[in-house]
This record gives C-alpha cells, structure tokens and sequence, in this order.
C-alpha cells in the first residue's frame, strides 16, 4: 500500500509540472469525484435493488443443494383433506396427530397452524402438546399509527402448552420475492423469535437430541456467529435465508401419519415441521428458487430457514459503510489505472475489476456467509470508464487544437502547396484529423528537408545517442567508412566509428587535456563519458588512416524541452589548411631570411663603399641607400614578427611581469641613453606579479611599447613602468603594467586607430622616425591572445601612457619557484 501510494504521489508531482498534465490531473479528479458520488448514492440509497436481487438469486442458485437428514416435513395435502375431511380439521385430529409423531419418536414438531380461537377439543390437544416438545407459531399484525405491533397468539391453553412460540412473518422484497428472515421481531415493547429460533436453541442447549446431525452427543456444533437473541428491543437481527428446493426435504403426507404406515425409523429423532400444502389452504412465497420450482409453501420457507439454523448457514448483508468500501475499492484501483494505462489497457483492467468483483462477492457469499453486492461496484466501473474516455477525448482534442494552431502559426521553411477547398469541411474531430493530416505532411516534409541538408553535407557528419551510438550517418560519412573499408556506421559506438584515428592534438592547446586524451585514447571520443565532454565541444585534432587531417568536434543536440537528446560528432578534413599553413611558414622564412639577407648584403657594402668615397653628393646617395634598405628590413622583420604572434602556438610558462619588464628595459637602454632618457621600474610586490605567459613574445611586446616611448619622446625626459596587482574581481585577480612617457602624446581622434595595422601619427611632424605601422599592431595580437587588455591614455604634448592588464596566476608562483626578495626596486 504504501509503494502504491509513493508511486501515486509521483505521478502526480510529474505530472504538475506541465500545462497539460495539471489539466488531465483536475479532469481526473473530477472524473473520481463524480463516480464516487454515484457509487455512494447506490450503495446507501439502494438504488441498485432489483440487479443486486437479481444477482443474489443467480449466486444462490449456483450453491450445492443438500439438506439435512434431520428435518421431516408433515404435508397436510389434498390427499390428507381427501381422507380426514374438510379443513378446518377438529382440534382432536390434530391431538391424534402429534401423538402419532410423538410416539414414532419425534425429537421436537414445528406446528405451522394457527390455533387463535377457542374448540371444543382444546384440552385433548393442549394435553398432546404438552406430552411433546411442540412448537406453535404467533402472527405478528403490521405496526399501527404509533409502532405497535399486536401479537395474534394461540388460545391460552394452547399456548401454555408449547415448548415455544414464535412468529411465522416473512418479509417481502421490492419485486415480491422472499429472501429474508428476521430472527426477531416485534416492537419496541416486546420481541418474538422466528418459530424455528427456539428450535435451535434448545437442539444447541441439549434439550433436543438428533439422530443424525451434532456432534456426537445429538448436538449440532455452534455455529461461528450464535443466534441468540441480542440486542435491545426492536432490534431484528435480519439474515438472508439460502432457500433450497421443496423436494430437497423428506416429506410424508398426514394421511399416512394417521394411518400407521410411516416407518418409525423415518421420524425417530427428527424435527418433525407440519404444515398446509393442499390447494388453496397454503400460505405461499416467492423465493430466489421459484423461478425454477415455482411458489414455496409457508411450512417449506420455514424448514429452509431451520436447515440455516442448524448448519449456521445464514447470510449476512453487508452493512452500508461495507457495501461502500468493497464498491469504492474497484473504482479506486480503475481510477489510479487510468494514470498510468493506455486506453486499451484501462479497458481491459475495468473489465478485469468486473470480473473479480462478481468472483470475490460469490466467494464471500459462500465462504464466508457474507453478502456484498457487486452491482454498484460494476455499474461505477461501467459509469466511470465512458465518462473518462469522454473526457480524456476532449482533453486531447483541446491539446491537438492548440498544438496544432501554434504549429500552423509558425513559420514554414518550405513552400507549401495550395489548400483544397474542402480541406477543412465535415465535424469537429474531421477537422482535426485533416489538421493532424496537415502537421504530419509538414513534420514529414521538414524530416526530409533536413535529411537532405545534412546528407548533402560535404563533411562526416555523425549523430548518436546519449550513449553514443551512431543513429544518423551523412552520405559523406558513410563514404569516409567505405574509403577505409569499415563497417557501416549507424547502430555502431562513437567511438567504435572513429576508432581508425590517432590523436595529434587539443585545440585548446591545455597541457592537462592534452595529456588526459593520449592517456585515455580512444575512449576520450565516447560522448557517454561526462569527464571527456567538453573537451570534444572544444575539439581535437586527429589523423585518419588514409594519412589526412581532420578537426573532430562534438556538438550536444537538445529537444524542444532543452532536455538533452544526443551528439552530433563533425569530422572536418584539415589536411589542406594544414599545407596552407606549411605554405604561409615557408612565406615568413623567405621573408625572415630570403629577403633579409639581400638587405643586409646592401648594407654591408653601402658600409665598405662610403668609406672609399669622398664625393659629398656621392655620401648622400650612399646613406639613402643605407636608410631604405634598413627600413625594408625592418619592415620584413616587424611583418615576420606580427605574422607568428597571429598564428604560431604559444608555449606558456609562469614568469614574473616584473623580470620582463627588466629584461624589456635592458634591450632598450642603448636607444634610451643614446637620447638621454631615463627608464623607472616600479613595483610593490615582486611576488604578486607572476603570470603564465609565453617569455619571448610578450618581452618583445613590452619593447615595442619602450621603443616608441623613446623615439616619440625628447631628449632627457623620463619612461616611468609601474606593476601593482589587482585582488579577485568577477574576471578574477590581474597584473597590471602601466608604461608613461613625456612624449610629444598622442591626438584623441586617432587614438582609436593606433593598434592599426601600418598606422603611424607623427610622420609628418617627425620624419626622421623610422617605422613600418606594425608594432602596436604586434602589442595588441599577443595582449589579446594572453587573454589580456591593453588601453592608451594620451593628450598631445603631456605624453602617453599605456596599461597592459593580464590575468594574474598567484597560485602557480609556487610551481614556478620563489621570485627574488626585496623592497620596492627602481632600475634605471
């Protein structure tokens, strides 16, 4: 019950978390409370009595048949009337009568006649009463206008006489049949037993001994539930009575009684019942057994209900509140059902609660002795199943309407054809089915367009699973595994597909990654695998089998929910930007020394040539010719510089900002003293500078930046480099290096475009500065690609100061070993 009800629970807070499942939730709760609200209405009202009769009589006509030895019914039948004379009999036959039984050795007699007026032979028959345990029946008159019920008793002699007395009613039900007994009855003053009652108290006290039924002493054993009288006055202790059929009794007729031709072995020890069967002196009942044997006799009713007495096989109706729980029970469970089953299945399990209500109520009836109607549990199964396939109908034509309106709202990629007419004509559920028509024409055109798209892909492209295995492959794809003989790829692990290739390298170019993917190689290409995620989001290098280079890349594809659905693994062929790279390198070797090596030849002999010369105009020539062929050189030199910043992979290491900006200033002394200008290095702490930084290019940076402070600068002014570190911050700690000089600076409209390629603002005012354009270019490139920021602050004539910032590594200083100690330093 309670994994029944965590599950329940479950399904619920599932459920609530959606638009539609919060309306499926209120329909089914109303759906339960409406068939609730019927199933209580049927059980406590009775509204379901002449089906719950009906099936009682079908469940009681499937019992076994078989009465008790012990009980003899005594006719008084048209042969008695024949051979006695006509009826009312003198009370001395009767006197003769219960002598002849009394003598044949009747255990006890049942006398169903009413004996309420006075005759003359009362003594006669008082006295044959007396002389045997005879049991006499009262008639108990309907309650008048204040609830009394009279009691139509026996004469008083007569009375006096009996063993016991006890009323004969029977109560009919709605359609007439008679399938009840109360055990007793009367009012609130006085109650009556029903005639047999005493009859089977005393066979249970031992005052009435038989021949074949008990326990061994002549005592039938107690029943589970006794029959004593119980309960205050009024109370009737009503039981259903499980009638057999009238010849299931033995039976003898009065006229052979009197006549001496009954055995005595026949009645001896038996419970003798006499009462009228002859034609129209019979007191009649319609019984759950007359459909097949017709009308039962009053003294026939009566031996059913002591053959219930004495085997304790009296029924009892379940009460209201049971009636309701046994009728709720099927509902409850159908009801749950219906949030976890398809229709179909919730149809077979509404049919299969049908079944096992009928089948537990017939085992209750006959094992238990107890009576639950199984009608208000079916007819709420048979109420509650139309109304929720109604329902859940409507709820999901409402969906479909509304997906399928937003659908058509939404914009469609492929030219659609022209509507018919009569597209959208006919009832309510036509249209939707021509709307459903209509989506999945669209949903099939679009699963088609993007099939095409991506076979016509003219990369590998591979689509798979959460755990990897290939669902889609492009044509491309499909070709690359045919071109090395492999399988086909789709149904096929990742991994498995691409397991032909070797890995070259991260992109991110992280020594950590790169070290986990040689390890773990080839495992590192399985998606299902979290650890190796985002490096395949990143990308890798690898080299196929056919000797081609290919950038493989994973890309996590999600539904509509953006709930993850699986990957999409590209395979990008390399192999010729590879070879434009090789290409581009040879380019910047012909330049770094192809092209530089006829410039220095230039130089060189301009050198031995100049001094052979004494010619004043000649000298000139010489030195322009020395003047171009250095500024070619440089050129070549600072493009070569710019080009491998750009494109060449940096090796970085931790360094300190503070060494670079020393090694910086010592290249630069020689131009700075030749002019006479100061450089200042200041710093707080050597130790909060450490970066991780590739050495060689972000020195040449920095001596990009001196350099231009010194030839933009004039004679004896001062370069001032600063270095302090920032603390923690939303993009985390920095260094930071200020560079200021007293230069000529720098005007605010083109400060923008001074980290421009062949940019260079004081050629007109000084030129006999040399220079290409490309420094400042080549400081921002490597800034940039050390994650870094520069900036430049200047103002014409008050000098130019630029702030390079870089993230800050405190915490592989360590690693790096221990920077030199000391105070505030100043170089110079």
């Amino acid at each position: 019950m309670a994994v029944a009800m965590t599950l329940l629970a479950r399904i619920i807070r599932s459920r609530l978390g959606r638009s539609i499942g919060r309306r499926f939730l209120l329909e089914w709760i109303a759906t339960g409370c409406l068939a609730i609200a019927f199933v209580a209405l049927s059980s406590s009202w009775r509204l379901t009595a002449s089906l719950d009769h009906f099936v009682y009589d079908d469940f009681l006509a499937m019992s076994a048949k078989t009465v008790s030895n012990d009980i003899v019914v005594v006719e008084i039948d048209d042969d008695s009337i024949e051979a006695l004379g006509r009826w009312p009999w003198p009370r001395s036959v009767h006197a003769r009568l219960i002598d002849a039984l009394a003598r044949s050795g009747a255990a006890a007699i049942v006398y169903d006649v009413l004996f309420t007026e006075p005759g003359a032979d009362d003594p006669a028959l008082a006295r044959a009463i007396a002389a045997s345990k005879t049991y006499l029946p009262i008639l108990l008159a309907p309650a008048d206008a204040e609830g009394h019920r009279e009691a139509v008793l026996p004469v008083a002699a007569l009375a006096g006489a009996a063993a016991g007395l006890g009323h004969i009613n029977f109560e009919v039900d709605s359609d007439g049949v008679v399938r009840s007994v109360a055990l007793y009855e009367g009012d609130a003053r006085t109650r009556w037993p029903q005639l047999t009652v005493p009859v089977r108290r005393a066979v249970e006290l031992g005052a009435i001994r038989l021949a074949g039924m008990g326990d061994g002493n002549g005592r039938p054993a107690r029943e589970s539930a006794p029959l004593a009288e119980s309960g205050g006055p009024g109370a009737e202790l009503r039981v259903l009575v499980p009638f057999v059929p009238d010849e299931s009794f033995r039976k003898i007729s009065v006229a052979q009684v009197l006549a001496g031709t009954v055995p005595p072995e026949l009645l001896r020890g038996r419970i003798v019942l006499v009462g009228s069967t002859a034609s129209g002196l019979y007191d009649h009942f319609a019984t759950p057994m007359s459909g097949r044997f017709g009308v039962t006799p009053g003294v026939y009713a009566h031996a059913s209900v002591l053959e219930m007495l004495l085997r304790g096989s009296a029924i009892r109706p379940a009460s209201s509140s049971e009636l309701l729980a046994a009728s709720l029970l099927p509902l409850a469970v159908l009801l749950v059902g219906f949030l976890v089953l398809s229709p179909m299945y919730s149809l077979a399990l509404a049919i299969a609660l049908g079944v096992l209500a009928l089948a537990g109520d017939a085992v209750l009836m006959h094992g238990l002795r107890l009576w639950v109607s199984p009608v208000p549990a079916i007819l709420g199964l048979i109420v509650v199943y139309p109304l929720w396939s109604w329902r859940r109908l409507e709820m999901t034509m409402a969906y479909l309407r509304k997906e399928l309106r937003q659908l058509a709202a939404e914009p469609y990629l492929l030219p659609e054809a022209a509507k018919r007419p009569s597209e959208f004509l006919g009832d309510v559920l036509e249209q939707q089915m021509s709307l459903m028509a209509q989506a999945a024409q669209r949903a099939r055109d679009m699963k088609r367009f993007v099939w095409d798209s991506l076979d016509s892909g003219p990369e590998p492209i591979l689509v798979a699973d959460l755990n990897g295995v290939v669902l889609i492959a492009n044509r491309a794809a499909r070709a690359y595994c045919a071109r090395l003989a492999a399988p086909s790829p789709e149904g096929r692990p990742l991994h498995a597909v691409l397991a032909d290739c070797s890995f070259v390298k991260t992109i991110d170019a992280d020594v950590e990654n790169e070290r986990i993917a040689r390890r773990d190689w080839p495992a590192v290409m399985n998606p299902a695998r979290p650890e190796h995620a985002r490096m395949m989001t990143t990308g890798i290098e690898v080299r196929g089998r056919d000797e081609r280079d290919y950038l493989l890349r994973y890309s996590e594809c999600r539904n509509a929910f953006g709930e993850a659905a699986g990957w999409i693994a590209g395979l990008v062929d390399i192999t010729a930007l590879h070879e434009a790279e090789r290409q581009r390198e040879d380019a910047l070797q012909l330049l770094s020394h192809d092209m530089r090596s006829p410039h220095a030849s230039i130089l060189a002999l301009v050198e031995i040539e100049r001094a052979r010369i004494e010619s004043e105009p000649a000298r000139n020539v010489m030195d322009r010719i020395a003047r171009y062929a250095r500024s070619a050189l440089t050129l070549a030199d600072d493009f070569v510089q710019l080009a491998r910043a750009e494109s060449q992979a940096y090796e970085f290491e931790p360094v300190n900002l503070a060494d670079l900006v020393l090694d910086a200033s010592d290249q630069v002394w020689p131009q700075a003293h030749a002019k006479g200008i100061r450089l200042d290095a200041v710093y707080e702490d050597r130790e909060a500078c450490w970066i991780f930084a590739e050495r060689s290019l972000l020195t040449r940076s920095l001596v990009n930046i001196l350099q231009n402070g010194i030839k933009y600068s004039p004679n004896g002014t001062q370069i001032t480099c600063s270095i302090e570190s920032s603390q923690a911050s939303l993009g985390g700690a920095h260094v930071t290096c200020s560079i200021r000089d007293q230069g000529y600076g720098i005007p605010l409209d083109k400060q923008g475009r001074l980290f421009e390629r062949f940019r260079r603002f004081h050629a007109g005012q000084r030129p006999e500065v040399g220079g290409a354009g490309l420094g400042m270019a080549f400081v921002k490139t490597v800034i940039v690609r050390h994650g870094g920021e520069v900036a430049v602050h200047s103002e014409e004539g008050k000098g130019t100061e630029f702030v390079i910032s870089l993230p800050r590594l405190a915490e592989q200083a360590d690693q790096a070993g221990p920077a030199p100690a000391g105070e505030p330093a100043r170089a110079s």
